[in-house]
C-alpha cells in the first residue's frame, strides 16, 4: 500500500514572482545540451541492443567565451567551451560506443537548429567528458521487478497546477518570440531572452533581458527601435492574457547616455557575459516558481528509465493536474512524490497531495478519487518512461 497523504492547501494570491530563462540563455542551453544527450545515446542503445542501458549525463557546464560587439557586426575572438560529463555505458563486450561523437554531433545539431546567428562550428568548442558509471548502480539499473525498473535515487518530485494567468504569459511571451519565422522577421532578437514577471496585487511588471544581435543593427537609433517594437509584443501579448497595464522595461541595464547596451554577435550572453551549468534554470513546466513548490532536481541528462530525479517531478506535475481537471472541487493542487532507492518506480514511498477546493469541501473528503487518480498514474508510469525516452516531453 503506497502511503497517500492528503491535506488542505491554503492559496494567496497577493504576491507572485514568475521567471523564465530563455532556450538562448548559457542554463538552458546546458539543460538542452544534457537532455539532447541522454535521448541521442537512448536511440543509440536501443538501436544496438534492443534496450536502454544505464547513464546519468545530466553534468553540463558552459564557460563563456569572449567577444567584441559592433553596431554593424563584430567578431567572437574566444569560443564558448562546452563540457558534457557524467555516466554510461561506453562499451558492451568488445562493441565500444561513440559517446564522444554522440555528444559533440548533437550538441551542434541543437545549437544550429535553436541559435540563428551562432556558428556552432567556429563558435563553440565541446568536449564530451563522460564515463563508464559504477558497477552497483548499472547493477541496479538492470534489475527491475516484473519489468519496473529500480529507482536508482533516493530523491523527489514535486509539481502544481493549474499555471496562473503570469505563468501562462510568461511561457507564452518566450514562445512567442522563439515561434518559427522569428528570426527572419525580427533577426535582431537573440535568442537569449530572461523574462522575470513580479506581480503585486493587480500591478504586473515585466522585466525582460533580450540579447540584441549586432550585424542586424546599424546604431544606437536602430537598437533603441528595436527595443520599442519588442516591448509593443510583449504588451500586446500581456494584453491577451488579461494584463493591458502592465510595466514592462527591456534591457533594465542599458546605458544609452555611454553606449552600453545589451550587443551580441550570437544572440546569447554565452559569448562572453555569463556562464552556465545544467539545473540552474528553467523546472520541468518551463517555468522557475519561487512562491510554489519547486525541485532543485536536474531534471535533464538523467535517464528517462529509473532516475526519479527526471521522472517523479514530471509525473507530479501530471498528477497535480489530473487532480484540478477530474475534481470539480478541486481549485488548486499541489503534489509531492518521494522515493526511495532500489524500490520499484511504481512504488513510492509516500505521496503528498495538497488540494485548494471550492464549495466548502474538506479535502480528506476527496480522498477516494485521489487515491484512484495517483494509482492510475502510477500504473501508467512505463507510457510516461516511453515519451522521457523519445523526446516528447519538454522539461527546460
Amino acid at each position: 500500500m503506497i502511503p497517500i497523504k492528503i491535506s488542505h492547501l491554503e492559496t494567496s494570491n497577493e504576491i507572485e514572482v514568475v521567471e523564465r530563462k530563455g532556450i538562448g540563455h548559457p542554463d538552458t542551453i546546458c539543460d538542452a545540451l544534457a537532455e539532447a544527450l541522454s535521448r541521442n545515446l537512448c536511440r543509440e542503445y536501443q538501436s544496438r541492443f534492443g534496450q536502454i542501458l544505464h547513464h546519468n549525463v545530466d553534468k553540463a557546464l558552459l564557460c563563456g567565451g569572449q567577444a567584441a560587439p559592433a553596431f554593424g557586426g563584430g567578431l567572437v575572438t574566444e569560443p564558448i567551451r562546452i563540457f558534457l560529463a557524467g555516466r554510461a555505458i561506453t562499451r558492451v563486450g568488445n562493441d565500444q560506443l561513440p559517446i564522444a561523437e554522440i555528444a559533440v554531433e548533437g550538441s551542434k545539431a541543437w545549437l544550429k537548429q535553436n541559435l540563428h546567428a551562432l556558428d556552432a562550428d567556429c563558435h563553440v568548442k565541446i568536449e564530451a567528458l563522460v564515463q563508464q558509471g559504477s558497477q552497483d548502480l548499472q547493477s541496479l539499473f538492470a534489475r527491475g521487478r516484473d519489468g519496473i525498473p529500480l529507482a536508482n535515487d533516493t530523491s523527489f518530485g514535486v509539481g502544481h497546477a493549474p499555471l496562473s494567468a503570469v505563468e501562462h504569459l510568461v511561457l507564452a511571451v518566450e514562445q512567442r518570440l522563439h515561434g518559427r519565422g522569428r528570426a527572419c522577421e525580427h533577426p535582431a532578437w537573440g535568442e537569449d531572452i530572461k523574462i522575470m514577471a513580479v506581480r503585486n496585487g493587480a500591478q504586473l511588471k515585466l522585466t525582460i533581458a533580450c540579447a540584441m544581435i549586432d550585424r542586424y543593427i546599424s546604431g544606437i537609433e536602430n537598437y533603441l527601435e528595436q527595443k520599442t517594437v519588442l516591448a509593443r509584443w510583449i504588451r500586446e501579448c500581456a494584453s491577451e492574457h488579461g494584463f493591458a497595464d502592465s510595466e514592462i522595461v527591456i534591457n533594465a541595464a542599458d546605458d544609452i547616455a555611454s553606449g552600453n547596451v545589451y550587443l551580441t554577435v550570437t544572440g546569447t550572453s554565452a559569448e562572453a557575459g555569463d556562464d552556465g551549468q545544467v539545473g540552474r534554470g528553467n523546472r520541468v513546466n518551463g517555468l522557475i516558481t519561487p512562491c510554489r513548490p519547486m525541485s532543485l532536481e536536474a531534471a535533464a541528462g538523467k535517464n528517462p528509465v529509473s532516475h526519479v530525479g527526471k521522472i517523479y517531478n514530471v509525473l507530479a506535475t501530471r498528477i497535480a493536474e489530473a487532480l484540478v481537471t477530474a475534481l470539480p472541487e478541486v481549485s488548486e493542487a499541489h503534489c509531492l512524490v518521494v522515493s526511495n532507492i532500489g524500490a520499484p518506480i511504481t512504488e513510492p514511498v509516500l505521496v503528498h497531495a495538497k488540494l485548494a477546493t471550492s464549495y466548502g469541501v474538506p479535502a480528506d473528503r476527496l480522498r477516494s478519487q485521489t487515491e484512484e487518480l495517483v494509482s492510475g498514474h502510477l500504473a501508467q508510469l512505463p507510457e510516461l518512461l516511453s515519451e522521457l525516452s523519445n523526446g516528447k516531453v519538454q522539461l527546460f
